[in-house]
């Protein structure tokens, strides 16, 4: 009785998150035409937040420094980096790249505080002259970042609505070429944007990621406290969420990207969702300024999203339930010497479980042609069991929550 309630209840959250997805699909194939207003130009600051990132952070320099466009900086934060960070930022086209360095014991404490001395440094050594902050943009990219070249003229038309405090760009995974893993974090974040970003718009919930998040300065500044960034494990989340609290309108940008490197080792990735988990269970801490601060359409889909931590953690029981009761049949069946279900007994798991690979997959072959929509369908197969990591990240995040560590597992690079 126990193991059909469990089946039953985790069947129930499959049906009710089927029933949530499908709605934001629905939204987020209608579009929205923006028409250009004459505005003043605005002055683009890109904050990279570095902790031992020589590796990677050539590459992203290169791409930013070229962007064609006029009016725009980067910033390189070295927070008390043991390798060559910093040589590789003095290495860079210095009128374009400005580097900062952070020491300990202030060095070191997460990418919020890391990302609040940043802005701390740019008006302290007076860098952004006499511009107002609503002409300002900051844009948090990650050291691995390598942005779209036309990624400036697609965001500044957003901020063109003096409402609009921030704009999230697409992510993709450059190296999504090497194995399934990596092929399989790309189609993550390409759905994770094209549905549920792209729907959020509509909604008034569109979020901030970590990497390619563009915030106008003026709207930073409205937050207050020591910074605009916390010290959650997930500062991106807990920035987007007080933005719209402060009456901001965050938009999703679908027209650019900036693409990031996947992790191609599955204790690491678990390891780094664990972190992303983590950050999720903090972030319920918003709750009380979610009801007290923002309309009920937003607010309903920000606390559906803040829930998604403890969905998880029941929606793991699925599989163990649906073992439970596999076993429990094929051992009837040999007791009655029949089987007792048909192949057909398979089909309904199959649909309840696997239906959303064929939406993924079509929404996936639309950003990558290459793949074609056949072979998209089959990795979103695999992109269904894939999401199985997010239980075993989820009981680890939890653990670390229950015994105190707060520490940030800082993803390797390659």
């Amino acid at each position: 009785m126990t193991g059909q309630f469990a089946l039953w209840a985790a069947t129930a959250l499959i049906v009710l998150a089927g029933t949530y997805n499908t709605t934001l699909f629905l939204l987020s194939r209608r579009h929205i035409r923006r028409v250009r207003r004459p505005g003043r130009q605005r002055f683009y600051v890109f904050l990279l937040a570095c902790l031992n990132e020589e590796k990677v952070l050539a590459e992203s320099l290169a791409r930013i420094t070229s962007l064609p466009a006029d009016s725009f900086v980067a910033l390189v934060i070295d927070d008390a980096s043991d390798d060559r960070t910093a040589e590789v930022a003095r290495a860079a086209d210095s009128s374009r790249v400005w580097l900062y360095q952070r020491r300990l014991p202030d060095a070191r404490r997460g990418k919020g505080a890391a990302l609040n001395a940043g802005v701390r440094h740019l008006r302290a050594a007076g860098l952004l002259g006499h511009r107002a902050p609503e002409d300002v943009v900051i844009c948090v990219v990650d050291a691995d970042g390598r942005l779209d070249p036309h990624t400036i003229q697609a965001v500044d038309p957003c901020f063109d609505d003096p409402s609009t405090g921030a704009v999230q760009i697409g992510v993709r995974m450059y190296n999504r070429h090497l194995g399934l893993l990596a092929r399989l974090q790309d189609m993550e974040f390409v759905v994770y944007g094209d549905v549920f970003q792209s729907a959020r718009r509509f909604l008034g919930s569109v979020g901030m990621g970590g990497n390619g998040q563009f915030m106008r300065l003026s709207a930073l500044d409205t937050l207050g406290g020591d910074g605009p960034w916390s010290d959650s494990l997930t500062e991106d989340l807990d920035l987007g969420v007080r933005l719209i609290a402060r009456g901001w309108r965050n938009q999703y940008c679908t027209t650019a990207a900036v693409s990031q490197q996947a992790v191609l080792d599955v204790r690491r990735l678990v390891r780094q969702r664990s972190r992303w988990f983590q950050g999720h269970l903090q972030s319920a801490n918003l709750v009380p300024l979610i009801l007290r601060e923002v309309a009920t359409r937003p607010a309903l889909d920000l606390l559906y999203h803040l829930s998604s931590p403890v969905l998880i953690l029941l929606t793991s029981l699925l599989p163990l339930s649906f073992l439970v009761a596999v076993a429990g049949t094929v051992l009837a069946s040999f007791q009655q010497g029949r089987p007792l279900v048909s192949p057909m007994w398979l089909l309904g798991p199959y649909l309840l479980s696997f239906t959303a690979a064929y939406v993924y997959g079509f929404v996936y072959a639309k950003r990558e042609r290459t793949l074609g929509l056949v072979r998209s369908v089959l990795v979103a197969h695999a992109f269904i069991l894939y999401g199985y990591i997010w239980f075993a990240a989820g009981w680890w995040g939890l653990w670390r929550m229950a015994t105190g560590k707060r520490t940030w597992l800082k993803t390797g690079r390659t």
